[in-house]
């Protein structure tokens, strides 16, 4: 599969190519987003981002000043950024599962002028407002209280035209937080063309997304996954997006899926194993209109890929992507697939694996990925220093460890923190885990390091069962067994605790650190 070719303008306007283009194309009449009872067309769509971008204006913000979008999915949210991003101003959309003080430190941090907040998320955010050090107006998606200004009425006074602002393709367009282990979040700055590099190259050039898809994602639009998933994917082809502003409960899935028949279902390998876990889901729920699953956020275990396609009978595939590239750049693809890798680089995208003074290592051998594309990040905001860490030219460090096959497929070992040195070898977190969730009994698993008596760094599993099972020394010692059965011996887990649940982000990603902090 060779690379799309891409044509950017040098003067481009993001809002102007996802949303004007689709009414001057005819696609004005036509459904854009299914949102609970709602649905809105593209023309509504540009009618509303269009009141957004003026009543921005209105309330005196200008190009290049910030405004925080704390909004769960819905036309609002599609709105408000492409509204602000009409107008020149850079969208900020933010984690709707954060805390009041990771709120004041986004305003702070991005001295956003105006925050567009969802009325149920004021609960946790409200008390931190009046701290914001730049804010200046509150607009409320719902009721609004004392000086606030509900969305409906601020909105609905403002003109329904509006000129695009004549912006550069490199012109900064919006932000994205992205968080590591360790420190602040860092607001990574990404470009008006950054979504067109990334529609045609994965969207259209991977998932050959066509006007006929329509698209559900359980990862919500404030990701950048989710972002591009639901949104300016479907965008760029005047195609359907479902939006779902409730959390990604695996029956409520299903449910959306057979109401509302997408094409193509995004999702995390931690909701496809709790999809799985529905009892005849496939007999309850149609989920025949789907043409493709896609995974992100982790890597996808072999058995869980096996146990999902087997049961639906649709594809599934997984790639992996960064908030700072924007999208997935390594993937696996129909009749290009091998489970358990990432697959691919995504055309368009190049990747290489190095060792740690940069230099390219033999393939199978274990190294850090660096990716090149033109979706990357500009920089980080007022992270000079984790610029410089992560930047390299035309190449950026993604964090994490990889090995390369003699196909030339990538699979993940695991993020740079978290691989294991176990008797002078490096020891894979993910290949540990992948192999217990092979077991019957296992429904997930996290494995992090441990010092025995000698202060030796051991892999320790943290092991979730499925229901009908229970722990004790007897399953612990089979697991062990069955372990060092399916991969080096000296690769199993030395310790097995069971537990409930383990810690995870808000896009389900497992918190190794905090179960290393446990110890």
């Amino acid at each position: 599969m060779t690379a799309p070719s891409i044509e950017i303008p040098d003067r481009l306007n993001a809002a102007s190519f996802f949303v004007d283009r689709n009414v001057a194309e005819g696609h004005g009449h036509k459904v854009a987003f299914f949102h609970e009872e709602r649905t809105i067309t593209y023309g509504q769509l540009q009618e509303l981002t269009n009141r957004a971008g003026n009543a921005l204006l209105d309330l005196g913000v200008e190009m290049e000043h910030r405004v925080l979008l704390l909004l769960l999915d819905c036309p609002e949210f599609v709105a408000s950024f492409f509204g602000a991003i009409k107008i020149g101003a850079i969208p900020i959309p933010v984690n709707t599962m954060m805390r009041a003080q990771d709120y004041l430190y986004f305003l702070n941090d991005s001295r956003a002028r105006v925050a567009i907040i969802s009325q149920a998320l004021l609960a946790e955010a409200g008390p931190i407002l009046d701290q914001a050090r730049y804010l200046k107006h509150v607009v409320v998606v719902g009721k609004a209280e004392g000086k606030q200004i509900g969305f409906d009425q601020w909105a609905g006074k403002a003109a329904t035209r509006l000129e695009a602002a004549d912006t550069s393709k490199d012109d900064a367009a919006f932000w994205l937080y992205s968080s590591g282990s360790t420190g602040f979040p860092k607001g990574a700055v990404h470009l008006q063309h950054d979504m067109v590099v990334c529609t045609d190259t994965y969207a259209l050039g991977v998932l050959a997304m066509t006007e006929r898809d329509r698209t559900f994602s359980a990862a919500k639009l404030f990701f950048a996954y989710g972002l591009g998933n639901n949104m300016y994917f479907p965008m760029r082809v005047g195609a359907q997006g479902v939006l779902h502003a409730h959390r990604p409960m695996p029956e409520a899935m299903f449910e959306v899926i057979d109401r509302h028949k997408p094409t193509i279902f995004f999702g995390v390998p931690t909701l496809y194993a709790a999809m799985l876990q529905v009892k005849e889901a496939e007999r309850r729920f149609d989920c025949s209109s789907l043409r493709l699953c896609v995974s992100a956020g982790e890597a996808l275990p072999p058995d869980l890929y096996k146990r999902w396609t087997e049961r639906f009978k649709v594809e599934l595939l997984d790639g992996i992507g960064t908030t700072e590239i924007l999208h997935i750049f390594l993937s696996n693809r129909p009749g290009q697939l091998k489970p358990g890798s990432s697959g691919l680089p995504v055309p368009g995208y190049e990747a290489i694996i190095v060792d740690d003074e940069g230099k390219p290592v033999p393939r199978g051998e274990v190294g850090n990925l660096r990716v090149k594309g033109d979706s990357t990040m500009a920089y980080y905001w007022n992270k000079h220093e984790k610029t410089k860490a992560s930047l390299f030219g035309e190449w950026i460090a993604t964090g994490d460890k990889y090995y390369q096959d003699e196909d030339g497929f990538f699979w993940y070992c695991g993020r740079a923190d978290d691989m294991l040195k176990v008797s002078g070898i490096w020891v894979s977190p993910v290949e540990v885990e992948n192999t217990l969730v092979g077991h019957p009994a296992v429904l997930e698993a996290a494995v992090v390091g441990k010092e025995d008596t000698d202060k030796l760094v051991k892999p320790k599993a943290y092991v979730v069962l499925k229901d009908t099972y229970t722990g004790s020394p007897e399953l612990e010692a089979e697991l062990k067994g069955f372990v060092k059965d399916k991969i080096a011996p000296y690769k199993y887990p030395r310790w097995i605790e069971f537990v409930g649940e383990l810690p995870k982000t808000a896009t389900g990603k497992i918190q190794r650190f905090k179960l290393r902090q446990r110890d």
